[in-house]
Protein backbone atom coordinates (compact mmCIF):
# COMPACT_ATOMS: atom_id res chain seq x y z
CA UNK A 1 0.00 0.00 0.00
CA UNK A 2 2.50 2.50 0.50
CA UNK A 3 3.97 1.75 -3.21
CA UNK A 4 0.77 2.75 -4.16
CA UNK A 5 0.78 6.01 -2.04
CA UNK A 6 4.32 6.77 -3.10
CA UNK A 7 3.74 6.57 -6.67
CA UNK A 8 0.23 8.16 -6.89
CA UNK A 9 1.91 11.38 -5.21
CA UNK A 10 5.15 10.99 -7.78
CA UNK A 11 2.18 10.87 -10.66
CA UNK A 12 0.07 13.83 -9.15
CA UNK A 13 3.45 16.02 -8.48
CA UNK A 14 4.27 15.66 -12.51
CA UNK A 15 1.31 16.01 -13.93
CA UNK A 16 -1.42 18.02 -11.35
CA UNK A 17 -1.13 21.51 -9.52
CA UNK A 18 -2.29 22.40 -6.08
CA UNK A 19 -2.14 19.68 -3.12
CA UNK A 20 -4.93 16.79 -2.99
CA UNK A 21 -6.86 15.88 -0.14
CA UNK A 22 -6.97 12.74 2.48
CA UNK A 23 -10.24 11.67 0.27
CA UNK A 24 -9.12 12.12 -3.12
CA UNK A 25 -5.82 10.20 -2.42
CA UNK A 26 -7.83 7.35 -0.90
CA UNK A 27 -10.13 6.99 -3.64
CA UNK A 28 -7.62 7.61 -6.55
CA UNK A 29 -5.36 5.25 -4.97
CA UNK A 30 -7.55 2.54 -4.15
CA UNK A 31 -6.21 2.13 -0.68
CA UNK A 32 -9.83 1.22 0.70
CA UNK A 33 -9.62 2.91 3.84
CA UNK A 34 -12.43 5.01 5.89
CA UNK A 35 -10.77 8.24 7.16
CA UNK A 36 -14.35 8.02 9.19
CA UNK A 37 -12.71 5.46 11.32
CA UNK A 38 -10.02 6.58 13.34
CA UNK A 39 -7.13 4.00 13.10
CA UNK A 40 -7.43 3.60 9.11
CA UNK A 41 -6.64 7.74 9.30
CA UNK A 42 -4.06 7.22 11.45
CA UNK A 43 -2.79 4.13 9.60
CA UNK A 44 -2.74 6.60 5.87
CA UNK A 45 -0.73 9.36 8.18
CA UNK A 46 1.97 7.10 9.63
CA UNK A 47 2.32 6.00 5.70
CA UNK A 48 2.69 9.25 4.96
CA UNK A 49 5.28 10.20 7.15
CA UNK A 50 7.13 6.76 6.71
CA UNK A 51 7.19 7.91 2.90
CA UNK A 52 8.35 11.42 3.48
CA UNK A 53 11.05 10.16 5.99
CA UNK A 54 12.39 7.88 3.42
CA UNK A 55 12.11 10.46 0.97
CA UNK A 56 13.91 13.44 2.57
CA UNK A 57 16.72 10.98 3.87
CA UNK A 58 17.35 10.33 0.65
CA UNK A 59 17.76 13.80 -0.52
CA UNK A 60 14.51 13.90 -2.22
CA UNK A 61 11.54 16.79 -1.06
CA UNK A 62 8.45 14.99 1.37
CA UNK A 63 5.84 13.63 -0.46
CA UNK A 64 3.17 14.13 2.13
CA UNK A 65 3.68 18.07 1.39
CA UNK A 66 0.99 17.62 -1.22
CA UNK A 67 -1.82 16.02 1.00
CA UNK A 68 -4.17 17.89 3.03
CA UNK A 69 -6.78 17.72 5.23
CA UNK A 70 -9.79 18.74 2.76
CA UNK A 71 -11.33 21.81 3.80
CA UNK A 72 -7.87 23.29 5.77
CA UNK A 73 -5.83 25.93 4.05
CA UNK A 74 -3.15 23.98 4.56
CA UNK A 75 -1.22 21.33 6.11
CA UNK A 76 -2.05 20.19 9.88
CA UNK A 77 0.63 20.88 13.34
CA UNK A 78 1.70 16.78 12.62
CA UNK A 79 2.93 17.74 8.60
CA UNK A 80 5.02 20.03 11.24
CA UNK A 81 6.11 18.22 13.50
CA UNK A 82 7.12 15.65 10.92
CA UNK A 83 9.40 18.09 9.28
CA UNK A 84 10.88 18.98 12.67
CA UNK A 85 11.77 15.78 13.33
CA UNK A 86 13.30 15.60 10.08
CA UNK A 87 15.48 18.39 11.03
CA UNK A 88 13.62 21.26 9.19
CA UNK A 89 13.26 23.57 11.74
CA UNK A 90 10.95 23.92 15.12
CA UNK A 91 7.31 23.17 13.92
CA UNK A 92 5.89 26.12 15.04
CA UNK A 93 8.04 28.58 12.88
CA UNK A 94 8.16 26.11 10.08
CA UNK A 95 3.88 26.56 10.48
CA UNK A 96 3.93 30.37 10.51
CA UNK A 97 5.87 30.61 7.86
CA UNK A 98 3.68 31.33 4.52
CA UNK A 99 6.74 30.37 2.15
CA UNK A 100 8.15 27.07 3.75
CA UNK A 101 5.28 24.72 2.56
CA UNK A 102 4.90 26.91 -0.74
CA UNK A 103 8.67 26.04 -1.32
CA UNK A 104 8.28 22.38 -0.79
CA UNK A 105 5.64 21.57 -3.08
CA UNK A 106 7.23 23.51 -6.16
CA UNK A 107 11.10 21.57 -4.80
CA UNK A 108 8.67 18.95 -4.75
CA UNK A 109 7.00 19.51 -8.13
CA UNK A 110 10.12 20.07 -9.74
CA UNK A 111 12.05 17.16 -8.65
CA UNK A 112 9.40 14.95 -10.15
CA UNK A 113 9.06 16.89 -12.98
CA UNK A 114 12.69 16.58 -13.92
CA UNK A 115 13.28 13.40 -16.25
CA UNK A 116 16.33 12.19 -15.24
CA UNK A 117 15.51 12.07 -11.37
CA UNK A 118 11.62 10.79 -12.29
CA UNK A 119 13.50 7.70 -14.40
CA UNK A 120 16.21 6.71 -11.61
CA UNK A 121 14.13 7.47 -8.50
CA UNK A 122 10.17 6.85 -9.28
Amino acid sequence: MIGRVRTYLIRYSRQQSGTVSYLTLVQEAELGLNLEISHEKSRLNDMLAEISVAEHEAGRPPLSCLVKVQGSKGQGDNFYKLCEKMGMGEWRSLKQDEDFLKKLIQECREFWRDEPSFQKFA
